[in-house]
């Protein structure tokens, strides 16, 4: 009982993703396929999108912890992936 309540405070305590609005996972899926398509040479492994939320002009980025603009936000590989299906 003790080793569960010890499990539940380190993960209550875990930083959370923020939220992301579906428009946004949309336009970043739209953003990633479009580059996988005109460069299909490329083969490193992308992390996600880095995309504005205000005019949802994006791109594609390979690091997992890139520095973004105020106006920017990240979306996940994973998440725009779920997103699809």
């Amino acid at each position: 009982m003790y080793a569960l309540r010890q499990d539940q405070n380190r993960y209550a305590n875990a930083p959370q993703p923020p939220l992301v609005d579906s428009n946004l996972i949309r336009a970043a899926g739209q953003i990633y396929y479009t580059y996988c398509e005109v460069h299909p040479e490329i083969e490193g492994h992308a992390a996600g999108v880095a995309i504005n939320r205000v005019n949802y002009r994006g791109k594609v980025i390979f690091t997992s912890h890139p520095a973004l603009l105020p106006e920017e936000c990240f979306v996940p590989l994973s998440q725009i992936e779920s997103c699809m299906y």
